[in-house]
């Protein structure tokens, strides 16, 4: 097994020909390297392009290294990388699966750990592809747009409400409160002085809110006011209010475009557990009982 300054060493020598490339870009250009955020923006721009992935780009003692092995790679690199233009990184991707196809074809006996972590990665690729290709076909932009249409024909929009309130303690200074603003008095200016409550400094305001979403004395105190009035003092569990309702107006469905992400990935995960069901009721699966194992042996056991 290497030791841990040995492996170090190993991938900041496969890493150099990346390194190598970048510093050479950098300087033929003049320019910094881009941050990772702008060069992913960039990127999300740009439309895929048609490319032969079998193109044989070098070949090691009879073993080809394709274009889709580099762009693969490219795919596969660390944070610190993915940032960098893909002129630069090209070259160095090359040369880092040649050194790595040499020093696998070196490798006399194989670890368990690397047929282990093989297996591993096979069966968790080829369980991404299934499931993949599975959703492609299970859903669909009719099953989105049915799902919309359930979801919004199931929610009836009804009334929505936007009030102004001031939170007191007491019944008496939420009274008080009542008298300073028949006097003339600008409520948010008294809810900014006086009310305990976080809407305060927005002199009370809380916004649109519907019905089911404030505790039933606080909503029932607003649905029997009009625009403009002031309730008597209203007690909750936090205290006492003086309400104004600001408005009402009929609550609109959520757009398609808003709705669709949640609806796709509660159709999706629909989906995969259809299909991890169907999948165990036909095959033939064994479980081993887990009472013998020590479950701290997945930390400190040791795969060479």
């Amino acid at each position: 097994m290497l030791r841990t300054t040995a492996l170090a060493a190993l991938l900041a020598a496969l890493a150099a020909p990346l390194h190598a490339q970048t510093d050479e870009g950098a300087q033929q250009s003049g320019t910094e390297t881009p941050d990772r955020p702008q060069a992913d923006a960039a990127a999300g721009q740009e439309a895929p392009v048609e490319a032969d992935l079998g193109q044989v780009l070098a070949t090691v003692n009879g073993t080809d290294i394709t274009l889709g092995h580099v762009v693969l790679a490219r795919r596969a690199l660390p944070e610190q990388f993915q940032g960098l233009p893909d002129a630069q990184l090209l070259p160095g991707l090359v040369d880092q699966l040649v050194q790595q196809t040499l020093l696998a074809a070196a490798l006399e006996e194989e670890p368990d750990s690397v047929a282990l972590q093989i297996e591993n990665e096979t069966r968790n690729l080829r369980a991404a592809a299934a499931l993949s290709s599975h959703l492609e076909e299970a859903l669909t932009e009719e099953d989105l747009r049915a799902a919309y249409e359930a979801a919004v024909g199931e929610d009836e929009p009804g009334t929505e409400y936007r009030a102004s309130h001031i939170l007191v303690e007491t019944e008496e200074e939420a009274q008080s409160v009542i008298e300073e603003i028949e006097g003339g008095a600008d409520f948010a200016d008294v809810a900014r002085a006086r009310s305990t409550g976080p809407s305060g400094p927005r002199g009370g305001d809380l916004g649109f809110f519907r019905e089911g979403m404030m505790v039933p004395p606080f909503e029932e105190a607003v649905r029997a006011l009009e625009p403009g009035a002031i309730s008597e003092p209203v007690q909750t569990q936090f205290g006492y209010h003086v309400i104004r309702l600001e408005e009402t107006r009929e609550a609109e469905a959520p757009a398609f475009e808003a709705m669709a992400p949640q609806l796709a990935q509660d159709l999706q995960r629909t989906a995969v557990e259809g299909y991890l069901a169907q999948l165990t009721e036909g095959a033939d699966v064994t479980r081993e009982p887990l009472d013998g194992i020590d479950p701290s042996v997945l930390s400190r056991a040791q795969v060479d």
